[in-house]
């Protein structure tokens, strides 16, 4: 038996089928335009050098600074607006250049110029300064003692013509303390080296890098302790710029109870107001909070950093492969893969990051 068709139920069809069509067409370019977006946005992120360990600093005429390590080789580049780089330059071949985990160049700017610090595998430090034509100098040794640095995890800050450096230095008869010496000529010569923190445990915590900021005669230097079986986070700071130091002061209201060293040191700044602005892990979790504050829970991951802009916190960590930048909102931004990112104010309004990923440096501009 034959079922008559109706003619409208024929035209509903073609316009149903119409209709359908025409959405999926739609679909598909909105996933197209999706997918080109996402490629501009990738575009943002450039790979700036081959190497490792890059570290990064902002001088007083604004110029960005970058030092990074690759072989036994002492690299520098430098960018005005975070988008456009230099050609990478020779700054000098130290033999076991220490370039990995943590242990990398150092670079600080000061009113005599930059300053670079790097470490050797057989623990000694040695500084660099940039003159005014653009040449590097010759190495100065940093620490007193030979082979002293053997875990070649260092800080290095600077604030008008004073340069302090930090590093986790052999204490004897074993274990690790944080030692610090200061330059009043951009690192052309150093003072006698000081204990700036020992552990009465017998050593800090011995693979986690310090870290150190100046500000005029002010000097801060956050490290990770090791007492009773804890690993936290410490500040110890110096108000006769870095002569001697105060007692240290633990950050956070948790405790770490951790037999292993957890590789992470965390991250440090100062605001403008003065305040003292540090972030960094205890287990998977990223806290943050001002020296002597209550603390905050941000995220999750490790190596964490902090940067302040006009009197607003920027973070960036590591997460499962990726990088994770935090605004001030609290807004997060993945800006790719890699790891150790480190951040650093243009503007008010937008930060430069860069990190490591695949033996290469990374870097993007990310407004706030």
């Amino acid at each position: 038996m034959l079922t008559k068709v109706n003619p409208a139920d024929t035209n509903f069809k073609f316009i149903k089928t119409g209709m359908l069509k025409t959405l999926g067409f739609i679909l598909v370019a909105v996933f197209v335009l999706a997918s080109i977006n996402g490629k501009e946005k990738a575009a943002d992120t450039v790979v700036v050098a081959e190497g490792k360990m890059p570290n990064l600093v902002k001088d007083k005429n604004n110029t960005i600074h970058i030092v990074y390590g690759t072989g036994d080789s002492i690299m520098y580049l430098s960018s005005e607006d975070g988008r456009s780089f230099s050609g990478a330059s020779l700054i000098a071949v130290l033999p076991n250049l220490f370039a990995s985990a943590m242990r990398g160049p150092q670079i600080a700017a000061s009113s005599d110029g930059v300053t670079v610090t790097a470490c050797s595998s057989n623990g000694n430090i040695f500084s660099y300064h940039k003159t005014a034509s653009g040449k590097w100098s010759k190495a100065t040794k940093v620490n007193d003692v030979d082979e002293s640095a053997k875990e070649a995890l260092m800080g290095l800050s600077a604030d008008g013509e004073s340069v302090f450096a930090v590093w986790l230095g052999v204490k004897n008869p074993k274990g690790q303390s944080v030692y610090g010496a200061k330059s009043n000529d951009g690192g052309k010569t150093w003072s006698r080296n000081i204990v700036v923190y020992a552990s009465p445990d017998s050593t800090v915590c011995e693979c986690c890098k310090p870290s150190v900021v100046v500000k005029d005669n002010l000097v801060y230097v956050m490290f990770r302790n090791w007492l009773h079986g804890s690993r936290d986070l410490y500040v110890v700071s110096s108000s006769n710029g870095g002569k001697s130091f105060e007692h240290s002061q633990k950050l956070g209201d948790g405790t770490w109870k951790l037999k292993g060293c957890p590789m992470d040191g965390g991250g440090l700044a100062i605001s403008k107001d003065g305040t003292v602005e540090t972030v960094w892990r205890r287990e998977g979790k990223i806290f943050a909070s001002a020296v002597g504050m209550p603390e905050k829970e941000i995220g999750e991951g490790r190596g964490c950093t902090i940067e302040t802009v006009n009197g607003k916190k920027v973070y960036a960590w590591g997460l499962n492969g990726d990088v994770i930048l935090m605004n001030s909102a609290g807004v997060k931004k993945n800006l790719g893969k890699g790891s150790l990112p480190l951040v650093k104010a243009l503007n008010n309004e937008h930060v430069l990051c860069v990190w490591e990923n695949d033996r290469q440096i990374r870097a993007s501009v990310v407004e706030l």
